[in-house]
């Protein structure tokens, strides 16, 4: 039977960039992932590394937690520009 354990390079919106700033963050596996939080990722990732962050990258966090939350979470939910447009409507992310 095939390995079907999802990795963090698995996720949708998710590259090198975003793998990098995981590992920044200590997060090396998808059930590390799922315990985080997207919005204290993003302020923990502007400290570390003393910059703002696009908050486009705040997005892509949420995305890919939702993704590492729930595995059947509908495919509009997993690209991270629908976390862009919940945030600007004002909506909670």
């Amino acid at each position: 039977m095939a390995n079907t354990t999802r990795q963090l390079a698995d996720l949708i919106s998710i590259g090198p960039a975003m793998l990098r700033d995981f590992e920044m963050l200590g997060i090396r596996s998808m059930g590390q992932l799922a315990r985080q939080e997207p919005r204290r990722m993003y302020e923990k990732l502007n400290r570390k590394t003393g910059q703002r962050q696009d908050p486009c990258v705040l997005d892509t966090f949420c995305a890919a937690v939702a993704q590492a939350r729930n595995p059947r979470l509908p495919a509009e939910q997993c690209e991270w520009w629908y976390w862009s447009r919940k945030r600007r409507n004002g909506q909670k992310i």
